[in-house]
Parts: structure tokens; sequence; C-alpha cells
């Protein structure tokens, strides 16, 4: 892989995060603000952990299973799509205070930790994604193994550099919210999952032909 692929691959990755907050995000800045920013890390590791997953998935050709079976597709979409929705509602009824879900701090961080896995990994879309993304900057004649542990690597530090800073902007948002607000800030990143989950319902999923 050449320095200018290398860059390229930089632009492209830039474009695709230049959009609103996706549902990884918009977790990272609920939990940011309900229960501070180092205790959310865990949310970050878990969304990081399911894309390492969907990236080896893609590259060891998981992904033409996803791509050619419309049952599993619709599995993994509908599972998604409930998972969201539960957390939207789960931050819609909440209580108008940060809250702790358990009172020990290592529970907690393991159902962060499994909030941030199961809402990146319950998207049957990314596995695709990485399949479609990486081979358009290896090098064929080159070892390709190394190429896609590059590729990743970056993908991961800059999704991870994103939520750390959503997560920080919730923090700094939380700063300023007192009392009720609390609760207004939870109703709307609850309707915001609600939403992201009617999105993932709606969009459409044709089997590749063989």
């Amino acid at each position: 892989m050449t320095l200018d692929t290398y860059l390229l691959y930089l632009g492209a990755v830039a474009v695709f995060f230049a959009t609103p907050p996706d549902t990884s995000q918009l977790l990272i800045i609920s939990n940011s603000v309900r229960h501070g920013l180092k205790r959310s890390f865990a949310t970050i590791v878990g969304d990081l952990t399911a894309n390492c997953i969907q990236m080896s998935a893609a590259a060891f050709g998981l992904a033409a299973i996803i791509a050619t079976s419309a049952d599993a597709f619709q599995w993994i979409k509908w599972f998604g799509v409930a998972y969201l929705a539960w957390i939207g509602l789960q931050l819609i009824l909440s209580t108008n205070k940060p809250d702790a879900i358990h009172s020990h701090g290592v529970a907690t961080r393991l159902v962060l930790f499994r909030q941030g896995f199961i809402t990146s990994m319950a998207n049957p879309f990314a596995v695709v994604f990485f399949a479609a993304l990486f081979p358009q900057f290896i090098d064929a004649t080159q070892p390709v193994a190394p190429q896609l542990v590059v590729l990743g690597s970056t993908y991961l530090l800059i999704d991870g550099l994103l939520l750390v800073i959503w997560g920080w902007l919730g923090v700094r948002a939380a700063g300023l919210i007192t009392g009720s607000a609390f609760g207004l800030v939870n109703k709307i990143c609850g309707s915001l999952m609600i939403g992201a989950a009617l999105l993932l319902a709606g969009k459409d999923f044709e089997p590749q032909k063989q």
C-alpha cells in the first residue's frame, strides 16, 4: 500500500464519519451524560470490540454469507431494531438524574460494555460495509494481512477518538444541565435511538444473485 493510497483511505473514512451522530455515538453521549466519561469508556471498548469482530468476519469472507442470505440478514437486522428501540425506551422512561445501573462499578461497566458491543454488533450493514471498503485500498501484489491490519487499526483509532470526543461533549453538556433537564436529555437521546431503530427497520436489502 502506497502513502497516496493510505491518504485516500483516510479521506474516505473522514467522509464516512462526517455525518450526524450514529447510534453508537448517541449511546456514548447518553452514557457519558448519565454516568460520566471515565465509566463510559466501557461503552467505547464494547463498540470497538464489535468492530474488530465485524472486520474479521469481512476479512474471512463471512460478509458473503450475509450479503447473499436474506434470512440471515433479516434476523440480525430485526434484532438490532429491537435492541436499539429497547435502549431508547429505557432512556425515555429513566429518572431525571444521572443514575448507576448497579451499585458496584465493575458490574456497571460490564453493562455499559454490553450496550456498546450489542449496539454496534447488531448492525448487519457493518460487515458488508467493511467488506466493500477495504478491498478498494488493498494492493493485491503485496501481502494482504498487514494491509488489513493497517486499514482496520486506522479505522478503529479514528472511530475510538471520535467516540471519546462525543462523550466529552456529552460530559460538558451535562455540566450545564441541572435538575429535571436531565430527564429531557434522556428523552431526546431515547427518541433519537428509537428513530435510528426505525431507520434501520426501513432499510431495504436485496441479496446478491449467484
